[in-house]
């Protein structure tokens, strides 16, 4: 079974394809957590340990208080 450049091709496209839509997801995410506290409310109860990723990498980059301000509400 010899494998064409057009079979390569094909593969890399589809690879990167996939990696496109999960960084424009993976980002799509992060603003929406970012600019909704009631989008936040709904991933903990959903997801919490995504949230523990954002809270996590926000506080990794200096902004802290997100946190404390969503479990105060």
């Amino acid at each position: 079974m010899a494998c064409t450049m057009e079979t390569v091709a094909k593969i890399f496209k589809g690879v990167l394809v996939v990696e496109l839509l999960g960084v424009f997801g993976a980002y799509f995410l992060f603003y929406k957590m970012n600019t909704s506290q009631n989008f936040r409310q709904t991933m903990s109860k959903k997801f919490p340990f995504i949230l523990e990723v954002y809270y996590k990498s926000i506080e990794q980059s200096g902004m802290y208080g997100v946190r404390k301000q969503d479990q105060e509400k």
